[in-house]
């Protein structure tokens, strides 16, 4: 534990003091850089807008080659390998005025050429905020390095702020759902949402902030995001031990020295109010400044249930010098709401006919979480090819729950009530640094990708005296056959637990241009992590259990080639190998070994139309060789209501294909959709007890999975600034409950607990208008008033919402 500590501090030593030293050593290098290739030339230069600030994102074309590039942060963009003579360069937005300049390429030479926009860079962000962008033509932080998504192996998604704001998106499913193949599987007692990927859930290890990892039972703000970014597959060489199927990172809105902001107030059916603001501006020439925060009050169309949040997050953004940049932000959230299991299961193997709002809880249970979390972040451009990158974050969690909870009634519709009671603290340390550098070696051009990382967890619990009592009956079919219990029963702290998990690793990754057609992109990662047992007080006799720490440590390389016959289509194929710390213990309080995992992925990405149409497939196989879940049972045969007992459930297979739509006809109509097909099953079990049954599907695993989008804003004539579109999302047939397990060997008999779960669909509506600085926006949300099911194994059976309406009036400034 030492050494991590000291690891951390050497990390903040290279985030406070080495990059400044470095912007005085490096200043004097030049920008431009002659290309090594002898017989082409290179473009590079800078948009602007009229008012001095960087143009970002914004598409310059080589006219005669259709070959295009987007600006970076600094509005920078570069073009390589032409070869010499005449061509026209046109810069390009959704919404704007093209400007077209000639420029002369000649051979081992690079012409420099800016751009200045008629708009102001306040117009420009308008521009981007209403406009979707081609999902292959999207700039993203997710992958630590700014790699064109068609030269990367992989499949990407990236959702602004046009999706995040015309949807309303007031949770993180709000937003995932507009991602083929990425759903969400459960809301457990309504306290978090779950989301599957590929087959695989999505557990907190695969949930980012920024590039931190995040607790994934705080349902994160959605007001205070800039973008929502998902590398569907393999993470594991960028971030280390993360689950198969895919990360998902949130990117939070950055301070900015452009004043400006926004007020806003949404209100909606149950009695749903939330006021937001956003006010960002310049401190001075080298300080800028950002803080957005939002009250939300709402009740709920379950009955009985409520929730209140608080949230602020302010940041600064410090300009230490042309090269280096310093961002310092935090943020805060309170949350209380009403945990809710449902409507729960009948025997383990259906769901009741039960009023959409019957609640089956106590009035007095809660659900309570604090979280705070800061980071510092410093950039120094090296030169024009080379930047550092470094990191710290620290994160402070707490949870304080108490509730009858499982709703998991006999053939007769009686459950005995059982409780919960959770007090949580977690601390996360993390520290990141990256060396992000481009360079030739004869004919080959290197983007590389180099750096080390290292986080501690540490969690604290207790168990009480009244976790898994009853609490006392009642009949879930039929509420007035008992008479339910209001008194709040005393709970006191039996346990206290401490469980504490050290990471590390160093990686690197090169992606190599082979030839004009040709990309390989190698890396491998070295992660150390060191998983202590946890550690027990019994707080009754004094008694301490000192838990057995494990050490794992392992290699995970990852390869990828990608072939591009033209400059708008490009296949690839890739493979990598991880493996996957499991938290927690199993039945007999011993650590849960780690899972290997072999990804295996093909595809093809298009462009069409110069970026107007994208179409991309993609196939992949994963296979884990040995898969976490939570256990059914407790070692005395007890229904397991502790989430960190878990067991090892055999290999598995997941296979899969996915197909990705977007289209922008024409201007103000962006289109978007997606199918995707999954087959996530066990291949290699065993027939001891407990084992699952091989063949079998998992459960909160879809075959089916589609979603699409429309939207249009009138740019000209009576009705300019109005907008319309439509959301439909589908989520196919699905098991829950449990997968049939082995109950008896000699001969083997197995037990069937899967409950059938059917498919369906939901439509939302949107309508906006806007009128100089006010927007109004209206959403009607599954219009067909669709009635189905979030299930967590088979007792926290959540309906999803009705009808509701909601409307969002805002004031930009």
């Amino acid at each position: 534990m030492s050494r991590l500590y000291t690891l951390l501090l050497t990390l903040a030593f290279f985030q406070t003091g080495y990059t400044q030293t470095v912007a005085l050593a490096t200043s004097s290098i030049p920008v431009t850089e002659v290309p090594e290739d002898k017989e082409t030339g290179a473009l590079q230069g800078r948009v602007l807008t009229n008012d001095n600030q960087p143009a970002e994102n914004v598409t310059v074309t080589l006219k005669e080659l259709n070959r295009n590039t987007l600006t970076n942060q600094q509005g920078v963009y570069s073009i390589k390998h032409i070869k010499p003579g005449q061509y026209t360069l046109v810069v390009t937005m959704a919404g704007l005025q093209s400007r077209e300049q000639s420029v002369t390429v000649k051979a081992q030479a690079t012409t420099e050429t800016d751009f200045t926009l008629s708009e102001n860079h306040k117009q420009l962000e308008e521009v981007v905020v209403t406009n979707h962008r081609s999902m292959n033509n999207q700039p993203v932080s997710l992958g630590k390095i700014a790699i064109d998504p068609m030269d990367l192996p992989q499949s990407i998604s990236v959702l602004g702020q046009g999706v995040i704001r015309e949807q309303q998106a007031l949770r993180l499913s709000d937003v995932i759902r507009n991602v083929n193949g990425v759903y969400l599987t459960t809301t457990r007692g309504n306290v978090q949402e779950s989301f599957g990927a590929r087959g695989y859930n999505l557990g907190s290890t695969n949930l980012f902030k920024n590039g931190f990892r995040i607790n994934s039972t705080v349902l994160p703000e959605m007001t205070s995001l800039e973008k929502v970014e998902i590398l569907k597959g393999s993470g594991a060489i960028l971030y280390g031990q993360v689950a198969p199927g895919g990360i998902v990172n949130m990117v939070t809105k950055q301070p900015k020295f452009t004043q400006g902001g926004e007020v806003s107030m949404r209100i909606g059916s149950y009695s749903l109010y939330k006021p937001t603001f956003d006010i960002y501006g310049p401190i001075n020439s080298s300080i800028a400044y950002r803080v957005n925060g939002t009250y939300e009050n709402a009740k709920s169309f379950r009955d009985q249930v409520s929730s209140e949040r608080f949230y602020i997050n302010p940041s600064l953004l410090f300009k230490l010098g042309k090269r280096t940049e310093l961002i310092a932000e935090g943020d805060y959230l309170y949350n209380e709401f009403t945990p809710d299991f449902g409507i729960g299961s009948i025997a383990d193997k259906s769901i009741p006919d039960v009023p959409r709002s019957r609640f089956m809880g106590t009035p007095w249970q809660y659900n309570k979480i604090w979280q705070t979390t800061s980071t510092l972040t410093v950039k120094h451009q090296l030169s024009a090819n080379w930047k550092i990158n470094s990191s710290l974050s620290y994160q402070n969690y707490k949870r304080d729950y108490y509730a009858v909870e499982r709703i998991q009634a006999d053939s007769t519709g009686k459950w005995k009530r059982p409780l919960g009671k959770i007090y949580t603290t977690e601390k996360f340390y993390a520290a990141q640094f990256n060396l992000i550098g481009k360079f030739n070696t004869g004919q080959l051009e290197h983007n590389l990708l180099t750096g080390l990382d290292a986080d501690r967890t540490v969690t604290f619990n207790n168990d009480y005296n009244v976790t898994n009592t009853i609490y006392d009956s009642i009949n879930v079919l039929d509420m007035g056959k008992y008479a339910a219990r209001t008194d709040v029963p005393e709970a006191t702290a039996i346990r206290e637990r401490f469980a504490p998990v050290n990471r590390f690793g160093v990686f690197v990754q090169d992606l190599i241009k082979l030839t004009p057609k040709f990309n390989l992109l190698a890396g491998v990662r070295w992660a150390y992590v060191e998983t202590r047992g946890i550690d027990s007080t019994n707080l009754i006799n004094g008694t301490k259990i000192t838990g057995e720490t494990r050490n794992d440590k392992a290699f995970s390389p990852r390869f990828g080639l990608v072939y591009k016959p033209f400059n708008s289509t490009s296949f690839f194929v890739s493979y990598s190998s991880s493996f996957i710390t499991n938290t927690g213990q199993d039945i007999y309080g011993k650590s849960i070994k780690p899972s290997l995992v072999d990804q295996y992925e093909a595809g093809v990405k298009n462009q069409f139309l110069n970026g107007l149409l994208s179409a991309n497939v993609t196939v992949y196989r994963i296979i884990n060789n040995n898969l976490a879940q939570t256990a059914p049972y407790l070692l005395d045969g007890r229904p397991n209501p502790y989430t960190s007992t878990k067991l090892l459930g055999g290999e598995t297979t997941s296979d899969g294909v996915e197909v990705d739509l977007a289209a922008n006809p024409i201007a103000g109509l962006n289109i978007t959709a997606g199918y995707s097909y999954n087959y996530m099953r066990y291949t290699k079990t065993d027939t001891s007890v407990g084992s699952f049954k091989t063949g079998e599907r998992l459960v909160n695993n879809p075959a089916h999975t589609a979603n699409g989008s429309i939207f249009y804003t009138f740019g000209k004539g009576r009705l300019e600034g109005l907008k319309i579109g439509t959301t439909i999302v589908y989520l196919g047939d699905r098991y829950a409950g449990w997968n049939t397990d082995v109950t008896k060997t000699g001969p083997v008999t197995y037990r069937n607990r899967l409950i059938e779960v059917g498919g369906y669909t939901t439509i939302d509506i949107t309508a906006g208008y806007t009128i100089k600085k006010v927007s109004l926006l209206a959403k009607i949300s599954n219009i067909t008033n669709t009635y189905n099911y979030s299930v967590h194994e088979n007792y926290s059976v959540n309906p999803i919402a009705p009808t509701q309406v909601s409307a969002t009036i805002s004031y930009r400034f």
